[in-house]
């Protein structure tokens, strides 16, 4: 029986010392601690344990990855990049929801790259421009606003 707490203890230290770094969402953590585990259902006994103790959040989660990385990327690419982590679809929409506009958020983002050469005339420079903006995960219709002038804040 001592080994088993001793293990548990190990598991539960690794834990903690990965959340203390960073936020992490449930599935992402587990797939971290698996490999260290004796079984599923040890795992997942310390996982309740520690969302029961609010040390494990996927809404935390979620806010703070929004928080980090919504100031360079697109709905698109932050909802990929939450769902490849294992949160849940509810709390993606959820959490895309509360974030600032997208058109406001990509028309920052282009001004950044291409503020002082503004839109292009020529229809590879605009090419350019709008592929820019759909590798970092904004919508076409947003781009096109973007690209007319179209933000709110114009």
């Amino acid at each position: 029986m001592s080994n088993d707490l001793r293990m548990n203890a190990a598991l539960r230290e690794r834990a903690l010392r990965l959340l203390a770094r960073r936020e992490h969402a449930r599935a992402e953590l587990a797939r971290k601690l698996a490999v260290y585990a004796e079984t599923e259902e040890e795992l997942v006994a310390l996982l309740d344990d520690l969302a029961a103790r609010r040390l494990l959040s996927d809404e935390r989660y979620v806010e703070m990855r929004l928080n980090a990385r919504s100031a360079r990327y697109g709905n698109s690419r932050l909802a990929q990049e939450l769902r490849a982590t294992g949160v849940d679809d509810e709390l993606v929409k959820h959490g895309l929801a509360a974030t600032e506009d997208e058109v406001l958020r990509a028309s920052e983002v282009w001004k950044r790259k291409f503020g002082c050469v503004g839109v292009p005339t020529d229809a590879a420079g605009r090419a350019r421009q709008m592929n820019f903006l759909l590798r970092r995960g904004f919508s076409g219709e947003t781009i096109r606003r973007v690209l007319r002038g179209g933000s709110e804040d114009d």
